[in-house]
């Protein structure tokens, strides 16, 4: 299934910088955003913002996008991430079945090209008593499809593109959101 002398770059769960892990998998490179930049990403987003929240004890802590301790970074912060890199995302709406998504790599209409897919899954552990979110990447990488979630202790190959549909929406059926990232920008 692998391609001979591919290297697949796969960087594992540390805490809940899952975003981090998801944005370095998908460009395939150690510390193309480091937890740094992130941070710095959500106080941009923050100071931009005309309803800044009000201030309180655990705001040093808990922030509007994300955790200053764990991470757990929201979903802004990978829109703005990825449009530094000129990139493009787009929601993919759950009510449109995956087969409407271009997963060949050719150019759309507008001249963009699907780079790969970021999902943010629902996760429950401990029994159901912790529940929380879960940032994913599904990245091609020569020609197979790869997910490349942090929590795997190796990249997981799709046999077909019929079986990365499955699996999408099966990440939709149980709630995931899915974004595609486009190469180019708007």
């Amino acid at each position: 299934m692998e391609e001979p002398n591919t290297q697949i770059y796969h960087e594992g769960q540390k805490l809940q910088f899952c975003l981090l892990h998801a944005l370095n998998n998908l460009f395939q490179e150690k510390d193309t955003f480091t937890r740094a930049e992130l941070n710095t990403i959500s106080e941009n987003l923050l100071a931009q913002d005309p309803e800044k929240p009000n201030w309180t004890p655990f705001s040093f802590v808990f922030k509007p996008h994300h955790n200053s301790l764990t991470g757990n970074y929201d979903v802004n912060v990978l829109i703005a991430a990825l449009e530094s890199k000129s990139k493009t995302v787009i929601w993919h709406d759950r009510r449109n079945d995956v087969s409407s998504i271009n997963f060949d790599g050719s150019e759309s209409g507008d001249g963009k090209s699907l780079m790969g897919i970021v999902i943010n899954v629902p996760v429950r552990k401990f029994g159901g008593i912790w529940r929380s979110r879960h940032w994913v990447t599904i990245r091609k990488v020569g020609s197979v499809w790869y997910n490349l979630d942090s929590d795997f202790v190796e990249p997981q190959a799709f046999r077909d593109a019929n079986e990365l549909k499955e699996f999408l929406g099966a990440c939709i059926g149980v709630g995931a959101e899915v974004f595609l990232v486009m190469n180019g920008k708007e």
